[in-house]
């Protein structure tokens, strides 16, 4: 599959939190879809990996380095379920559309590995695009330079998780696990210290 084509499977994830956004479940329902859908990524992972489910989405999906690790739509989900319970929709929601938006648009613009960072165009363009996910949610939360802080912050953390992969343990921390909650803790210091 094409990375396009990958980047549009990872764009596929902006109805979780739409559902919440267009009314159709509660941030609670919104919540305990997310935990359900990741104890079966969970399952799947642990199949994948111990006893060794070979579908051809994986082959298809997977990266080389996810191979033998967790894989991306793991953390993805893991990521999303974790800010839905720890934030209100006004913190979580935008982590999550820098993930689902913001990360495909800077992974077509330009990729890289746990020894490089990304060019300095596509880390401008990541920021712009969530700064702009994120001020719709955090505006009516506070005043107008606690909002623009706020965004920016989080706009920030997104970029720098998408921007640098450091490895733990010889392991990739995937940006797919990190960007939400580096999003999410960014507005939140905000919107508590000044909102």
């Amino acid at each position: 599959m094409s990375e396009i084509g990958r980047r549009l499977v990872h764009v596929s994830g902006t109805a979780l939190p739409a559902l919440y956004l267009l009314g159709w479940v509660t941030w609670e329902q919104l919540g305990i879809l997310l935990v359900v859908g990741s104890v079966v990524v969970a399952v799947l992972e642990f199949i994948r990996l111990q006893v060794g489910l070979d579908w051809w989405i994986y082959r298809e999906l997977t990266r080389e380095y996810e191979q033998d690790n967790p894989a991306g739509y793991a953390l993805y989900f893991f990521s999303m379920t974790a800010v839905a319970w720890v934030f209100e929709p006004y913190v979580a929601i935008p982590g999550m559309l820098m993930l689902t938006i913001g990360d495909p648009i800077s992974g077509i613009l330009g990729s890289n590995d746990a020894s490089t960072g990304k060019q300095a165009g596509v880390l401008l363009v990541m920021f712009g695009v969530c700064f702009a996910l994120a001020w719709p949610f955090v505006d009516p939360q506070a005043s107008f330079p606690v909002a623009i802080a706020a965004a920016g912050l989080g706009a920030l953390g997104a970029t720098l998780a998408d921007g640098l992969k450091p490895v733990v343990a010889g392991y990739v921390v995937d940006d797919n696990l990190s960007i939400p909650p580096a999003a999410a803790v960014g507005i939140w210091v905000v919107l508590a210290l000044f909102g």
